[in-house]
């Protein structure tokens, strides 16, 4: 994600390039508001029903009301509320061996990507990935019964696990990495969403500490984020109990789905960030 930095609170503005409207009191418009609840109710939505995905498809909506400085912290607030209200509702697939090797990998990839994004173009960055996701989800859907990976053991889970810490130190991006490799992987419905979960919160948590250490929390997002909550949580429980009723393939489709929009929503806003 950019701009951990510390910053002033800004205010909301409908103009995805800032424009002239950033003197203009929160809520800059009802628009502003209606993207910005509406955003949080769809992304609490989808990380109910899938176990991730809650930045790209708030930050759709955010980018086009919220400077990054507002938007990170609020969006890793949001998602680790959510995500820990519904961990109860997915007990049935803790496996601890299995979901621990993604996590410690995880909190050691974040710090690096941290470190990596202010050495690299993170748009054009985002913009391969996006490319990238969104192949995969539309491979995944055309051919949901392809050959699955078995070999690696755990240490090579712990290396995905890193692999999307880094991503999440980037962009926010940390969850789709683990759930492309557990489809891959070919793991039961539960066990997956269980460990995309976990590792989720580990991730936002560590991700959190940074923003503590680095002074990026700030009481605009805080303030935002009281009114944001409860239809994202509303949003995330009623997701939680959707999820309870797909069956083994519809749950890996709908990964797939996610996995395949996430992909679009990364490459048109990377596109339009460099070219427009």
């Amino acid at each position: 994600m950019r701009g951990v930095r510390a910053a002033a609170p800004l205010t909301l503005t409908l103009s995805p390039k800032g424009g002239g409207n950033r003197d203009r009191p929160v809520p800059d418009s009802a628009a502003a508001w209606a993207l910005l609840l509406g955003g949080a109710v769809l992304a609490g939505l989808v990380q109910g029903m899938t176990g991730f995905a809650f930045a790209i498809v708030a930050l759709s909506f955010w980018a086009w009301t919220l400077p990054p400085e507002i938007a990170a912290p609020l969006t890793v607030l949001c998602a680790l509320t959510g995500q820990l209200t519904t961990l109860f509702q997915v007990r049935r697939g803790f496996e601890w061996g299995r979901i621990a090797p993604f996590v410690i990998g995880g909190v050691f990839g974040v710090p690096m990507g941290v470190f990596v994004l202010h050495n690299i173009d993170p748009q054009r960055f985002r913009l391969v990935l996006g490319v990238l996701f969104t192949l995969y989800g539309v491979y995944g859907l055309a051919a949901p019964d392809s050959l699955k990976l078995k070999a690696g053991g755990r240490a090579l889970d712990a290396v995905v696990g890193g692999i999307g810490g880094l991503l999440g130190g980037l962009g926010g991006i940390s969850g789709s990495v683990p759930a492309i490799w557990t489809q891959m992987r070919g793991w039961k419905r539960d066990l997956r969403r269980a460990i995309m979960q976990v590792y989720n919160i580990a991730m936002h948590g560590v991700t959190l500490t940074i923003y503590w250490q680095t002074h990026a929390l700030n009481a605009t997002s805080a303030k935002l984020y009281a009114v944001a909550v409860a239809p994202m949580l509303i949003a995330s429980i009623y997701g939680a109990r959707i999820y309870k009723r797909f069956s083994e393939r519809g749950f890996a489709r709908l990964v797939l789905a996610a996995i395949a929009a996430s992909g679009v929503t990364l490459a048109v806003g990377a596109a339009r960030a460099l070219w427009l």
